[in-house]
């Protein structure tokens, strides 16, 4: 069983109304339930993998109100920069190299603030405001989404 097939297995599990789940085939046995987590253990090596297939919500719908709430007054002010493309987010050229664009740097249109590698693809993205960074909306090495915000130019 590959990778792939486990990923789909666990999407039909938690889309299904199984609480557990147990499969054993020749060189693999696959333990789930949907409060627990994910057992992927090759019997040639047994080693074994932890996922977390689903987490339970547990907040009441006032709770889930109130949360919402709080989320909508932390609006951001300031230029967002965000994220042009799906892709692993750099904040330097490289391990060790100064930060392009860390707090408190004053940038200008232009700049380069950070690079977004695609397929192998190192692209740069630049600022479209003048002004100072604000904020860093994302880690180092993580993975954004297109039109995720990942920087505030005030």
């Amino acid at each position: 069983m590959n990778f792939n097939e486990v990923k789909e297995l666990i999407s039909i599990i938690d889309k299904s109304s199984l609480k557990n789940f147990e499969l054993s085939l020749d060189n693999c046995n696959v333990k789930m339930n949907k409060t627990g987590t994910l057992n992927h253990m090759p019997k040639e090596n047994k080693e074994s993998y932890d996922a977390p297939v689903k987490q339970e919500s547990t907040l009441s719908s006032k709770e889930e109100q109130e949360d919402t709430a709080e989320e909508e007054k932390k609006t951001i002010s300031g230029n967002v920069v965000k994220a042009p493309l799906v892709g692993t987010f750099y904040n330097s050229a490289a391990p060790g190299k100064p930060v392009y664009a860390p707090v408190g740097k004053k940038v200008k249109k232009g700049d380069v603030l950070c690079i977004i590698e695609a397929m192998k693809i190192m692209n740069e993205v630049v600022s479209e405001f003048d002004g100072e960074v604000l904020e860093v909306c994302v880690e180092n090495e993580q993975l954004v989404e297109y039109g995720q915000p990942l920087f505030v130019i005030g």
